[in-house]
């Protein structure tokens, strides 16, 4: 079990993600959700994908490259920092990476099949990281983050957006999942 992370091993707007964990266990949440996510995704209709809830926000297919994009970000990071990284990583700025990732261009059922084999490399991750790794601090985007805390937005992340899509696209579109 990971233990979660305290305050000095995260910025403020990281918290959003940690409370959306709660208390469960991480990576046992990361791995329930590998499949409760790929089964969301893969029950919305395909024509429905490139829905969008309002003018200038992510379609359902952009959102779900964002969270893949994401997680490879942040599971590279808790990689590097475990690893003993002492540069600093960069930032990433997703309204760039979203157009450029042409999800759009592609089919729900392929970016979840993509979703669930990032989703089991994350898992392998986590599941093998030591105690004494978890508080590792480094540095992204020029602020400080520990291991355990990028453990825990994975799945934060993934949540956060899993209730957007449900509060705010579903609806439009008459789905109930």
């Amino acid at each position: 079990m990971i233990s979660r992370p305290q305050p000095g091993e995260f910025v403020p707007y990281q918290e959003v993600y940690l409370n959306c964990v709660g208390d469960a266990e991480v990576p046992a949440i990361a791995e329930e959700l590998k499949d409760s996510t790929y089964a969301f995704f893969t029950k919305i209709p395909e024509e429905k994908g490139s829905y969008a809830y309002a003018p200038g926000k992510w379609t359902i297919k952009e959102t779900l490259g964002h969270m893949i994009d994401t997680e490879r970000v942040f599971a590279y990071r808790l990689m590097c920092f475990a690893r003993g990284e002492q540069q600093g990583l960069p930032g990433f700025e997703q309204d760039d990476y979203v157009p450029n990732s042409f999800a759009n261009d592609r089919t729900l059922q392929d970016l979840a099949n993509e979703f669930r084999v990032v989703r089991e490399s994350t898992i392998f991750l986590l599941r093998n990281l030591k105690k004494e790794q978890e508080t590792v601090i480094g540095t992204a985007s020029g602020k400080p983050v520990s291991v355990r805390t990028l453990a825990y937005i994975i799945p934060g992340h993934e949540l956060h957006h899993l209730r957007i899509l449900k509060e705010r696209y579903l609806p439009g579109l008459g789905i109930q999942i």
